[in-house]
């Protein structure tokens, strides 16, 4: 009788999931943010570069992403009618979360004018 062998390889067989990047506009939802990515593609026949946004849901668990951010998200399984992404890591942060997000009232700035 031949014997078999099987040969396994060391990577896993799951499905590589599709990755995107891009930058975090709306953090108003509870551990949603929304993604705008920017896409460039040559028009087919005038060979122009076009650019064209598009805006994914993706879920946050932590709500660490903030507006501005630029961040790497995956896709899952659906998690709402809209949610079919997750944050996979924040890139780089963005210089406008450093900022504190109360706004000082009018007597505040009537005093600082002063």
């Amino acid at each position: 009788m031949a014997d078999t062998t099987v040969t396994t390889t060391a990577e896993p067989t799951a499905a590589r999931r599709n990755e995107k990047v891009g930058q975090v506009v709306s953090t108003k939802m509870q551990k949603t943010i929304v993604v705008e990515i920017e896409m460039r593609k040559a028009h087919p026949k005038y060979k122009r570069v076009m650019k064209s946004n598009k805006k994914f849901y993706a879920h946050d668990e932590q709500n660490s992403a903030r507006v501005g951010d630029v961040v790497r998200i995956r896709e899952s399984r659906p998690l709402s009618k809209l949610k079919r992404w997750s944050l996979e890591e924040i890139i780089r942060r963005s210089s406008l979360s450093a900022l504190p997000d109360e706004k000082p009232s009018r007597a505040e700035n009537a005093i600082q004018k002063a």
